[in-house]
């Protein structure tokens, strides 16, 4: 059973883990233990060196990048959140509400089937339809997933119910769904529930299949790969080229974005086993096709493909392939206002602020990035493990360093602030 790491309350109640803990590093070192792994059996196979593992375990070190985190938790077999802890525990009113809404998404997810009535009366089709795009342009760009998740469960009820009783909208009713549950499967995810994305994102690819066209289909295999996220990153750089080899012959601005969001989730499967050749080859295939793009366009499921995002693509995976200074300069020619999406914006800025802390040099404008990124969209940015372990081990070399003011604030709302 998980030993949770020490804590303490607040002056206003909240939970506050001490950063001396090292929670990734500790349960390393239980996890290595429990299998009876020496920590030279253990780098090898996660292709990193015995003395860097030793300094994780210590605390001396912080996990700050995906292909490190996986590939620990599969040299030790188990999941990357058995050694992260999450989901973290929420530390205001908002993030409370937001994991409290978990359980009733949990209940509906469990319970409900294409094709099969759950029971309630839905509403006319047109209030549906104005709650779906209420979801998908004022809530998830907001990233407010307490929010969503007052949301979510009553319209996947009224869908449902909606596809049985309302046969001349099928169609939109299935789209509706897709929508719906690609906000359920992210939501899950950014809190850091386990199991639940995928469940969201299998119950869409039913939806897609019974749909039958090639950008909906496109986006199911997406939004699988994007649920899973450190679960299985080969399959999920297979499934992403098959799911691109498939829209061969369709065609139109739809299956442009479609596809683009394809070279996207492979080229972050890519980078996280650590193959930059790879990853960069279908990087630069999205950016060809976002040049592609018409200027007038829908914007297809809300998922703002295009010029600017692959530009924050461009600085996310730098960040992940350790390009060091090439991060700083790729995000000189990148402007992330253009992107509506709240979340992406942020973690534009979380991506930023993870390189600059690599060097003594510009470690407070690391810092900044990472604050930036938390005034954009705190519920999440706080619960993102690398933001986490970052500003931890920052605070453990210098927990009483009087010029650290902004990272002290942000440790505290985080409710990773050292205790005493």
């Amino acid at each position: 059973m998980r030993r949770p790491a020490p804590a303490t309350l607040g002056v206003t109640g909240e939970v506050r883990v001490d950063v001396t803990d090292n929670h990734i590093g500790r349960r390393l070192r239980e996890v290595r233990s429990w299998r009876r792994l020496s920590l030279t059996a253990v780098a090898g196979l996660a292709g990193i060196t015995p003395a860097y593992l030793s300094m994780i375990e210590r605390g001396l070190r912080p996990v700050t990048k995906r292909a490190v985190l996986e590939a620990l938790a599969s040299a030790l077999q188990v999941a990357p959140t058995e050694l992260t802890g999450s989901p973290f525990a929420p530390t205001d009113a908002h993030g409370s509400e937001a994991h409290a809404a978990i359980r009733e998404v949990e209940t509906v997810l469990s319970a409900v089937d294409l094709g099969v009535d759950p029971g309630v009366t839905p509403a006319p089709w047109p209030e549906l339809r104005d709650r779906v795009i209420h979801l998908n342009t004022v809530l998830r760009p907001e990233a407010d997933y307490a929010a969503q998740g007052r949301v979510v469960p009553g319209l996947l009820l009224q869908l449902h119910a909606a596809y049985v009783h309302h046969p001349a909208h099928r169609r939109d009713v299935l789209v509706g769904l897709l929508h719906t549950y690609h906000a359920a499967a992210v939501l899950t995810k950014n809190l850091g529930v386990r199991g639940l994305p995928v469940v969201a994102a299998r119950l869409a690819q039913q939806c897609a299949e019974e749909l039958g066209e090639p950008e909906w289909l496109a986006f199911a295999v997406w939004l699988r790969g994007h649920a899973a996220g450190s679960q299985g990153r080969a399959h999920q750089l297979a499934a992403s080229v098959r799911g691109i080899d498939r829209l061969t012959g369709a065609d139109g601005p739809n299956v442009l974005q479609a596809r683009g969001m394809l070279h996207l989730n492979a080229a972050l499967a890519a980078a996280s086993l650590r193959d930059g050749d790879t990853a960069r080859v279908h990087l630069d295939e999205a950016a060809a096709l976002a040049q592609r793009l018409p200027d007038e366009r829908e914007n297809f499921a809300f998922l703002h493909f295009g010029v600017p995002n692959v530009g924050v693509w461009r600085v996310s995976l730098a960040t992940e392939l350790e390009e060091g200074g090439k991060v700083a300069e790729l995000a000189r020619r990148v402007n992330p206002d253009e992107l509506p999406a709240k979340a992406r914006r942020a973690m534009y800025w979380v991506d930023l602020g993870r390189s600059l802390l690599t060097e003594r040099a510009t470690v407070e404008q690391g810092i900044q990035a990472l604050v930036t990124a938390e005034s954009i969209a705190p519920q999440r940015v706080r619960n993102n493990v690398f933001v986490r372990e970052a500003v931890a081990d920052l605070l453990r070399r210098a927990q009483r360093d009087s010029s650290g003011r902004e990272l002290r604030g942000l440790a505290w709302r985080m409710g990773v602030a050292p205790t005493g």
